[in-house]
């Protein structure tokens, strides 16, 4: 597998990284089967957090006997000094391993002043110089936070959701990580799922040498694709640039990207996937969301307390509330059919 340096942190990662969200939704053999087929295939490169339940103990399962010859990143969402380390500490045990490569800030908002010792950088700081971690990032959804990151100097790596459907400002994030020689670590590589072509996706993103994306995989099929993805990488051709021009129009306006930071809802309502339901079910097999079970689901939105919690987490801005109406509306007319 192709190489790149990651960047100040002169790390070489495969282009084809993995992201372990999907892994948590899976039964621990099924998980650490995928994961050591990732490595067996070539992949070094593995990124999860703490918040993905148990993600890190798969890979640790997966992974022990090969700590060495691979890079791992995980995440904190803990504000505070005291938290990210104790994080941390669940982290490597779970992961069966002394330090982590690279120890990110998951999604802060501002980010952490770096001159206070207790705060959450003051934490990064204190696992490095404990080699607990080799190197410090964030991970965000908030392009004006990570390009602060990025020209701040105090972070090796940055994680942003990168795809064939990012506009031309987020794109932008790419030449100035190169220009400060941070690592650009790219998440929702499909949009959180409604890019449907993964050959068009992985092109797309392949074109930027400096950019590694994490695909995040939850059945052993879809690693398989990209294995193949990446040993026989495609060019963008006209093709694909067609095809792309019609996600991004699909796609424009506000959608929902499924990143979660609107969760736990106080009615319970699945806002991650109900409130992009209508993309679904256009780009998915719609038997799987006209089960009972998803039709009660869908029904939450109906006693939707207007609490305005989802609003105010959304990093997109999104008006929420708004936003599930619209999907419940065009969910019953699916029903209807």
């Amino acid at each position: 597998m192709e190489k790149v340096k990651l960047g100040r942190t002169g790390v070489s990662v495969t282009r084809t990284a993995l992201g372990a969200l999907p892994i948590q939704r899976v039964a621990v053999e099924e998980g650490v089967r995928i994961l050591r087929k990732a490595y067996d295939g070539g992949i070094n490169f593995f990124d999860t957090a703490r918040s993905y339940t148990d993600s890190e103990e798969k890979m640790g399962a997966a992974f022990a006997d090969v700590r060495d010859r691979i890079v791992i990143a995980t995440k904190s969402g803990a504000d505070t000094r005291e938290g990210v380390l104790k994080h941390l500490e669940t982290s490597l045990r779970n992961l069966r391993t002394d330090h982590v490569d690279i120890l990110q800030l998951h999604n802060p908002a501002p980010l952490p002043d770096p001159n206070d010792a207790s705060s959450s950088y003051g934490a990064l700081l204190e696992a490095k110089k404990k080699g607990m971690t080799r190197f410090v990032g964030i991970s965000n959804h908030r392009l004006d936070v990570t390009l602060q990151a990025v020209r701040s100097a105090l972070y090796d790596t940055v994680q942003y959701p990168l795809s064939a459907v990012s506009d031309d400002k987020d794109l932008a994030l790419i030449d100035e990580c190169a220009k400060h020689d941070v690592g650009l670590i790219a998440m929702k590589a499909l949009a959180g799922g409604l890019i449907s072509n993964a050959r068009v996706a992985f092109a797309f993103l392949r074109q930027f040498a400096n950019v590694v994306p994490i695909w995040g995989v939850q059945r052993e099929r879809e690693l398989t694709e990209f294995l193949a993805l990446d040993a026989n990488p495609p060019k963008l051709d006209a093709d694909m640039k067609t095809e792309i021009a019609r996600y991004r129009a699909e796609l424009s306006g506000d959608f929902c990207r499924a990143c979660g930071y609107c969760l736990p809802c106080p009615a319970e309502i699945p806002i991650n996937m109900a409130a992009r339901m209508s993309l679904l079910m256009r780009r998915a097999p719609v038997q799987g969301f006209l089960t009972e079970e998803w039709r009660k689901r869908m029904m939450r939105i109906e006693d939707c307390r207007d609490c305005g919690q989802c609003k105010e987490r959304c990093p997109y801005g999104l008006d929420t509330p708004r936003l599930l109406r619209k999907n419940l509306e065009d969910y019953k007319t699916f029903l209807k059919e």
